[in-house]
């Protein structure tokens, strides 16, 4: 383990940061070194550090996807996992055949690690209502659609009015599962709400796929009653590049059985006046580097039955994208379970060290982790804040619509969180100690899953949510 010493050389050379914090690392350092020193000696945290400090610097920007600071964060666990020893992903096969080249010596092939795809950004240009033989006005007018064009007299489209005590959200996510070609004429009283949705879908949509051409255009509009309209609207699609990280560690003995760990490793970026930065520390710098570490750390044990694959999304912040592809190039029946990593920078409500989990009713994953933890006088808890409907808040759902026993493990205490999403979710805010003890928590839980020893209950796929079609 690393002498507080070093670990301050550590922090002054990659960070700028005043005497006061330095004093709090320092002072952390000396704790994990009193009370972790097994923790350490498994897990280092010198290399936890290491890891984190470079993900959530200021010179990559808050690793904002299509930027160039998230490739060269790409690049960093590209290479992290050519040191390490994993194998890449082979996805250039048919999904029946996708497999893991076990054989290709990776290790001066940092690239073969990286899972570039295409995806498609929408960007509305023109919208033209006319309602009852009157023509609206721009401000109550809103659209999201994969289309290019939306010509539409009446009939062309479904039409349906959202009434002062209708639940907006509701309405709108069940034509957005649904798909196609929708009219919604939206009570003022949602006023607020349509603003929301207005300002959302003026910044554009960006989707994977464009297999389900629909749009949803909303008027707000106390009109009782549709006797005509017409609506024209146009919008541009371009394709960007994403890149996912993936790495893996082939199974001894049931090489084809698969336990994924996850983080996504994109964040926000800089505000809009370039003056400041969303560092994105704990959301998810924190996950992404325990990833890179139980990848480090199994790959150094090299006794795993199972195959164990570590990955990277992008785009979790814009929509999940990194995970959706991700998920088609595998058959996700040989998925045993997802451990997706979450935000586990700051100590959660039931104490330093500790996680919770998301949908643990879902499966008996939980279950079967604890039985592990009992010896280290923990547990993992289930999710606190079940308003938050935050099983569907990040990439697990993707997996999870496909029956994998697919969970998010946290620690963020989300109702008292006043980083998250702030430019103030930088490395100083964090709880390194705590943060620490939950990855060897992670890594000790997860072991059964690694040897094969257990295998959790599927998720019922009838009991998730779909994914919109439209946006």
């Amino acid at each position: 383990m690393a002498t507080p010493i070093t670990m301050m050389r550590i922090f002054n050379s990659s960070l700028e940061k005043n005497t006061d914090y330095k004093l709090k690392i320092l002072s952390v350092v000396l704790a994990i070194t009193c009370s972790f020193s097994s923790v350490a000696a498994t897990i280092p945290l010198k290399q936890v550090v290491k890891d984190i400090t470079y993900l959530a610097a200021d010179n990559l920007k808050g690793r904002a996807s299509f930027s160039p600071e998230i490739d060269q964060a790409a690049n960093y666990i590209a290479q992290r996992f050519a040191n390490i020893g994993l194998k890449p992903l082979q996805t250039n096969l048919p999904l029946s055949k996708a497999a893991i080249n076990a054989t290709l010596d990776a290790k001066d092939k940092p690239a073969l690690f990286l899972q570039t795809f295409t995806v498609n950004q929408i960007q509305a240009q023109t919208l033209n209502v006319v309602l009852n033989s009157k023509k609206i006005s721009p401000e109550y007018l809103a659209i999201a659609t994969t289309m290019e064009q939306v010509n539409w007299q009446f009939g062309n489209a479904q039409s349906h009015r959202v009434d002062r005590t209708d639940d907006l959200r509701k309405i709108l996510t069940e034509l957005n599962q649904v798909g196609g070609q929708h009219l919604v004429i939206i009570n003022s009283a949602h006023a607020k709400s349509f603003k929301a949705y207005q300002n959302y879908f003026n910044r554009g949509l960006t989707k994977l796929s464009l297999e389900h051409p629909g749009a949803i255009v909303m008027v707000l509009s106390d009109e009782n009653k549709i006797e005509n309209y017409s609506v024209n609207a146009s919008a541009i699609i371009t394709k960007q590049s994403l890149t996912n990280v993936v790495g893996v560690l082939p199974g001894i003995e049931s090489p084809k059985e698969i336990v994924l760990y996850s983080s996504h490793y994109d964040h926000l970026g800089i505000t809009e006046d370039g003056k400041q930065i969303y560092n994105g520390a704990d959301d998810d710098a924190s996950g992404t580097t325990a990833v890179l570490n139980l990848a480090q750390y199994y790959a150094q044990k090299g006794d795993n039955k199972r195959t164990l694959m570590f990955s990277a999304f992008t785009a979790e912040e814009i929509g999940g994208f990194g995970s959706s592809y991700f998920s088609q190039q595998l058959n996700p029946d040989n998925v045993v379970a997802m451990i997706n990593i979450e935000m586990i920078g700051k100590p959660s409500k039931f104490g330093a060290g500790t996680v919770w989990m998301t949908g643990m009713e879902r499966s008996n994953l939980g279950a079967l982790l604890n039985e592990k933890l009992i010896a280290l006088n923990t547990q993992i808890y289930q999710d606190p804040y079940p308003k938050q409907g935050l099983f569907y808040r990040s990439d697990n759902a993707t997996l999870a619509r496909l029956g994998v026993p697919a969970h998010s493990f946290s620690s963020t205490q989300l109702d008292k969180d006043q980083h998250y999403h702030q430019v103030s979710d930088d490395i100083s805010s964090l709880d390194l100690s705590s943060m620490h003890k939950v990855i060897e928590s992670l890594a000790t839980a997860t072991q059964s899953l690694v040897d094969g020893a257990v295998t959790p209950t599927r998720i019922d796929k009838a009991q998730v949510a779909t994914e919109g079609k439209i946006y």
